[in-house]
């Protein structure tokens, strides 16, 4: 095989490749293969290239033994760490004196790697919320069948707390249920007409018993003509009772909530209505805003789980809001309140 068909045979393959022969020099790569191992690959010593002993180590191997190995080159590409699957194959019959090289390719597992790293962290994350109610329900119930058994004022007391956990278990797996189902609904848009200034009104009066025992007053304001957007109600009715149930708890003794509607909105480029919830609680620190939106992340985990919330709230009100391809932007500062403002195109 000429080198001009060795060439052609490695710029076809769609993956970064390189050529080792039995000099244990790269003799052949393909645009891929210098992209990721660097312009001046070509007549090195394999090792000074690939410096990762599992990868020479498999190359070497594969030289001696003729046979099929595999191996995992880490990397960065200056933005983050990157990692691919090697897989190296024997090919008779080219290289020096033709005595057969080595053809390795490498597959980018990175976002694979990253998919898994994510999956490993919810599970871990679910069993630890789940475990704590858990503990605390069976050490009540072994205390309960022991030395509280004829203790009325203990028994009462401790199914009280066993009810609480009980029902933060059971909000955690709902919460569970509904992140998952918006999650698989977020490529399909809805296509239904939504009253937001009905539904707002709504979600208020829903959420005002809660207000009422917090002692917050709430107000809302909107436009005199209603307004609609192309929307799900049911999960949007989920966004603003999520919004301002936590501006209730977690917000001081007033929340505001905002509805205005522009015929181009700056966050889209479109026509859009745009939604601020807005309290004069502590506020969050700002280096906590970045995350608020993901999975079982609180920027006060104590406080968040004496209120009962599960850490899932705000990630589902992301997913929503994608679904409407819509924004989501959180502005606050301690001891100067917070606003969450949601941006829904027409």
């Amino acid at each position: 095989m000429t080198t001009e068909q060795i060439d052609g045979f490695l710029a076809a393959i769609p993956l970064p490749s390189v050529l080792v022969d039995q000099t244990e020099r790269i003799i052949a790569a393909n645009a891929e293969g210098t992209t990721l191992l660097g312009q001046g690959i070509l007549g090195r010593h394999f090792a000074t290239i690939l410096r990762q002993p599992s990868v020479a180590t498999a190359i070497e191997a594969c030289l001696r033994d003729k046979v099929p190995k595999t191996a995992k080159h880490l990397s960065n590409d200056g933005a983050q760490d990157t990692a691919f699957a090697v897989t190296l194959r024997y090919v008779p019959g080219i290289g020096a004196v033709g005595g057969g090289a080595v053809l390795a390719c490498f597959d980018d597992i990175t976002e694979r790697q990253q998919a898994s790293q994510m999956r490993r962290d919810f599970v871990a994350n679910v069993s630890h919320e789940l475990r704590t109610p858990l503990t605390a329900l069976i050490g009540f119930i072994e205390t309960l069948r022991g030395p509280a058994k004829e203790d009325a004022l203990a028994r009462d007391r401790f199914l009280g707390i066993m009810e609480g956990e009980a029902s933060r278990m059971n909000r955690l797996v709902g919460d569970l249920l509904s992140l998952n189902r918006v999650e698989s609904e977020e490529r399909v848009r809805p296509k239904q007409q939504v009253d937001l200034t009905g539904l707002l009104s709504s979600t208020l009066k829903t959420l005002a018993p809660v207000a009422e025992t917090r002692s917050v007053e709430m107000a809302l304001e909107v436009p005199e003509d209603s307004v609609h957007v192309t929307g799900d109600p049911d999960q949007l009715q989920q966004v603003f009772t999520n919004l301002v149930e936590n501006a209730v708890k977690y917000g001081g003794d007033t929340v505001r909530v905002a509805l205005t509607f522009s015929e181009r909105d700056p966050a889209v480029r479109a026509p859009a209505a745009r939604v601020q919830v807005i309290d004069n609680g502590a506020g969050i620190d700002p280096v906590h805003l970045p995350r608020l939106t993901e999975r079982f992340y609180r920027a006060d985990s104590h406080r968040s789980r004496e209120m009962g919330g599960t850490g899932l709230g705000l990630a589902i009100v992301k997913h929503i809001i994608n679904r409407h391809r819509g924004r989501l932007r959180v502005e606050s500062e301690l001891g100067q309140g917070s606003v969450f403002t949601v941006v829904l195109p027409k």
